[in-house]
């Protein structure tokens, strides 16, 4: 079976527009990601950084677009994003309310560069955790930030509304054959950076990942049995680029958890000059004279299931097609299910 993540970027300037995108039927970004979809075939493939509105619709349509090109997914969840969603406060610290980065997760509208989750296999919709809700507050150990006189910063207002998620942490359990249970813990960080000396973000982001932690540690409830696995973009590398690594390192060197060190050949050809990381391991083409390439983009079995294979979906050559889907590139892992 083939677990798979990927940041794939369709958002669009507007409420609606990625809808208007998929039912059109051309739109050359849209035909890329339908081409490298259909090149890997994922059976569970998580989407992060794609619009999403709250009655479906376009959810819907891009099951539909998939299954005419690609790769049919009877089952999807998308459940509503904290992109976008009002705070009604200044979250921020620049003295405004109402701005994109007020939100409760940064987005000019509800479903802002959110997540979708498409499987081959049933979901078991009624029994989903959705812990986007979750104060940032209530998660035990929270780093939240404070300014040099160590006040709450932005505010005190600001820590008693503030929620963790940027975009959201699902616990989606999924019913494969033989009547195994998968649950898959999906989610997508905000990157460490567009803050101040406060590290608002790079503080929020570790703590997104941390979560699983405390999740699998018992703190947030009794903790989901494997088999499971770990999806989504935690948005820091374990080794450069910028952002808090110890939430990231930790979460890689559980025990209950595999990382199976997901290679490609293009990355590898792609190298950044100076980065300590092994570059085979990248996920993300971002500009030299910006971060450069790095590991963002996870995929992390539970330690029960036998990892087969596993790669980064970037060809050393004629890689025009994913360059024009995203920057990121798919990251897949085939694991053998147990007995």
């Amino acid at each position: 079976m083939r677990l798979a993540t990927w940041h794939v970027e369709l958002s669009r300037r507007g409420p609606g527009l990625l809808l208007r995108d998929l039912i059109g039927g051309d739109d050359p970004q849209i035909g890329a990601v339908t081409d490298v979809i259909a090149d890997t075939r994922p059976d569970i493939l998580l989407l992060t950084g794609i619009d999403m509105d709250p009655g479906g619709a376009t959810l819907a349509a891009l099951q539909r677009v998939l299954a005419e090109t690609s790769v049919a997914y009877p089952h999807a969840i998308a459940l509503p994003s904290n992109a976008g969603l009002p705070s009604g406060s200044d979250l921020d610290g620049d003295g405004r309310v109402g701005t994109p980065r007020d939100a409760q997760g940064y987005g000019r509208f509800r479903g802002d560069g959110a997540m979708a989750l498409l499987s081959r296999y049933p979901i078991e919709h009624g029994a989903v955790r959705d812990l986007t809700p979750l104060l940032w507050r209530d998660l035990p150990g929270a780093g939240m930030a404070v300014d040099g006189a160590g006040a709450p910063f932005p505010s005190a207002e600001a820590h008693e509304v503030q929620r963790l998620s940027s975009t959201g942490h699902w616990v989606v359990p999924v019913r494969l054959p033989g009547g195994i249970r998968l649950t898959v813990l999906a989610y997508a960080a905000t990157p460490p950076v567009f803050d101040g000396p406060e590290d608002l973000n790079g503080r929020r982001g570790s703590d997104e990942t941390r979560l699983w932690l405390r999740l699998l540690d018992g703190a947030l409830g009794p903790p989901p049995e494997p088999p499971l696995v770990v999806l989504g973009r935690a948005n820091v590398d374990p080794v450069d680029g910028e952002g808090p690594r110890a939430a990231i390192r930790a979460l890689l060197a559980d025990p209950r958890l595999r990382d199976p060190s997901p290679r490609s050949a293009g990355a590898r050809a792609a190298a950044d000059p100076g980065h300590a990381g092994d570059p085979a391991l990248d996920t993300v083409e971002w500009p030299a004279e910006g971060p450069g390439n790095l590991r963002v983009d996870y995929v992390l079995p539970s330690a029960d299931l036998r990892v087969t294979r596993s790669g980064v979906h970037w060809p050393e050559r004629a890689a025009e097609t994913p360059r024009r889907a995203s920057r990121a590139r798919l990251v897949w892992v085939d694991v053998a299910l147990p007995d």
